[in-house]
């Protein structure tokens, strides 16, 4: 069987259910102008109307119109008919032993996906979703064994955000000292999901997080990864502008289709040559290339060369990632020693080649390991293996 490796135009964001009232949340500045004129709001005061609400809901973080207290109450009252400030649920949240957080979030429709906060010494990163499911099937990935549902709305990938920091009690208190310190100070669309197969939302949600009268995110603190969606790089380069990661993986095209099998469809030489663009469009320092270790796979001297090869002209840094091992894999987990031997290899090419520490294993946090509990937490561990040796 073939995998499926393009956007299934069946699983377009399906009507959601209607409470007669507009989800504020995930709307570009533009996108909210035009809500408040429609419901209402006059013309000459809707620029003004759209930087207090803004204020309200992604820099103090306020979910209830009423708190909002420098509108007047019956523009209160407009906006608690007109409009709601939803974000997902969180149906359950799980702490590593290494204090990563592991969100399972319940979105409209019932639908279910995660994410994952990574607290470190000088940063805290939140790993979002963009799709329930993916259709990429990379044969190395728990994600991919579950199919795509949906893609995210704008709204709820920026919900993760918020009720992230809600759990993390990072909103600023009104009258408080002003904190500089940042518990989610980095963001990457490294989820459930392709982000470039849900492009427009992904390009709203970002946007909404960058600006700087909220959440405020500058475009350096958000990465994107993607398998090699090529047509959507250079739109992401001009539309978004932030980091790019790439799930790369492989230095052979034939070892790429089995890995990544979007690679059929946009192969190593084509991925590349999109690529070489991309940092001088984005005004990015350099592209991360991801690369799973996979004993005897694609971490021989060999690969680790021929990789160094494939990017020579392309600002970049290979992030090395020990493989994390989910019930039923049919890959094993580098050694250290021949992950330690790939690593030297490339740094002394003249590539940082960071090895990703494995967080949040004990809870299936780690990368590759995201799967809706849903489908996952009403079976055992042996009937998980089973159906994916099957």
């Amino acid at each position: 069987m073939t995998a499926p490796i393009t956007q299934d135009v069946l699983t377009i964001p399906r009507k959601l259910p209607e409470t007669g009232r507009v989800n504020i949340v995930g709307l570009t500045r533009d996108q909210l102008r035009e809500a408040l004129i429609d419901a209402g709001t006059p013309e000459k005061q809707a620029k003004m109307r759209v930087g207090q609400v803004w204020q309200w809901i992604y820099h103090w973080g306020v979910r209830d119109f009423a708190q909002m207290t420098n509108l007047a109450k019956d523009y209160r009252a407009l906006l608690a008919e007109k409009f709601e400030i939803t974000v997902p649920d969180v149906v359950t949240r799980q702490i590593s032993e290494d204090g990563t957080r592991k969100y399972l979030l319940k979105i409209a429709g019932g639908h279910e996906v995660e994410a994952v906060y990574i607290p470190e010494e000088n940063r805290g990163t939140l790993c979002v979703s963009s799709q329930v499911g993916c259709t990429l099937t990379c044969s190395f990935c728990h994600t991919g064994t579950q199919k795509l549902v949906r893609n995210l709305t704008a709204g709820e990938i920026v919900g993760q955000v918020m009720l992230v920091r809600d759990d993390l009690g990072e909103w600023p208190e009104p009258g408080a000292p002003k904190d500089e310190t940042r518990l989610v100070s980095n963001v990457v669309l490294m989820g459930m999901g392709e982000p470039l197969y849900n492009f427009d939302s992904v390009r709203d949600a970002m946007r909404v997080t960058m600006d700087g009268e909220g959440l405020s995110l500058s475009r350096r603190r958000i990465t994107l990864s993607t398998s090699g969606v090529v047509p959507e790089i250079a739109k992401t380069a001009e539309d978004i502008g932030c980091q790019l990661a790439i799930s790369f993986h492989a230095t052979t095209d034939e070892v790429r289709d089995r890995l990544v099998p979007i690679n059929k469809k946009w192969n190593i030489a084509t991925l590349l040559d999109a690529l070489r663009d991309y940092p001088k469009l984005s005004n990015s320092e350099r592209i991360t290339f991801e690369y799973v270790m996979l004993d005897g796979v694609n971490d021989s001297d060999e690969d680790a060369r021929r990789l160094v090869k494939l990017i020579r002209g392309i600002p970049a840094k290979i992030n090395l990632i020990p493989f994390n091992e989910w019930p039923g894999a049919p890959y094993k987990r580098s050694s250290w020693e021949r992950i330690e031997k790939f690593a030297d290899i490339i740094y002394k090419a003249g590539y940082a080649s960071p090895i990703r520490t494995p967080r949040g294993e004990d809870i299936m946090a780690a990368c590759g390991q995201l799967k809706s509990a849903t489908e996952r937490g009403r079976k055992s561990r042996a009937q998980v293996a089973a159906e994916a040796q099957g």
